[in-house]
């Protein structure tokens, strides 16, 4: 799996290779993924609790949607 990582397929253990992403965090990226469904958006990762927009705009250019 290379960069950027898909957000809608990339797992647990991929997360955690991003820079401010932990074990708790990627456990709640997944979760809410499965919840939920796909991310639309990069942008989308606010939704996720702990996930703020300066977080999620240091992770956008790791990671990609389509």
């Amino acid at each position: 799996l290379g960069l950027p990582f898909n957000l809608n397929r990339c797992s647990q253990t991929d997360l955690q290779l991003l820079d401010g992403i932990g074990p708790s965090l990627a456990n709640a990226i997944v979760a809410y993924r499965d919840e939920y469904g796909p991310f639309e958006r990069v942008g989308d990762l606010t939704s996720v609790r702990g996930i703020g927009p300066v977080l999620q705009s240091r992770l956008k250019p790791y990671l990609t949607t389509d």
